[in-house]
């Protein structure tokens, strides 16, 4: 499925939705391979197939099979760590945050792109999944890497928009749009 096929499935009730795809789309703040893996790891955080099958043909359209698997692989390790860090983050018992993780992320040591990409797409996952822990860690990381604000606000603006094309969908899909008559 294409982005343009994508675009088709979001109903009209969420024109605004289908507006913001497509000036997204059309936004050139951040490099291709940083734009689309950012795409691609915010589809899998919505966890909807419908999207995910759009932004991964995209994605793989103009990134290395090395990058598109990287996006993957930040989606992946960001799903197990924002669930475990906003446990911590949250928990009023402040013992688990002196507690070591012991959670495999061998990914982050060598994600197989820029650091600065990973980083970007960690943090669009840890912002649809709701992670302030890890919010602020990936948003520290990328301003000691020297991303601007600008590219950093356009990750999260990007990541929420992916989220709400997903929510369309998965509203036309249920039905629950014809509701209220």
């Amino acid at each position: 499925m294409s982005i343009e096929q994508l675009k088709d499935q979001i109903p009209d009730f969420a024109k605004d939705v289908r507006l913001n795809l497509t000036s997204m789309m059309a936004d050139d703040t951040l490099s291709p391979q940083s734009k689309y893996g950012l795409l691609l790891a915010s589809a899998i955080a919505t966890r909807n197939p419908i999207v995910i099958a759009a932004m991964d043909s995209a994605a793989s359209a103009v990134m290395t099979p090395a990058a598109v698997a990287a996006a993957k692989t930040a989606a992946s390790v960001m799903a197990m760590n924002n669930v475990y860090y906003r446990f911590v983050h949250l928990a009023s018992n402040p013992e688990y945050k002196t507690m070591p993780a012991r959670l495999r992320m061998n990914a982050l040591g060598n994600p197989g792109v820029e650091r600065a990409d990973f980083e970007l797409w960690s943090l669009s996952v840890s912002a649809i999944n709701g992670c302030g822990a890890c919010m602020d860690a990936h948003e520290k990381a990328l301003r000691q890497s020297g991303v601007g604000s600008d590219a950093i606000q356009t990750t999260v603006r990007f990541a929420a928009i992916v989220q709400s094309v997903a929510v369309a969908i998965e509203t036309a899909w249920s039905g629950t749009a014809q509701v209220a008559e």
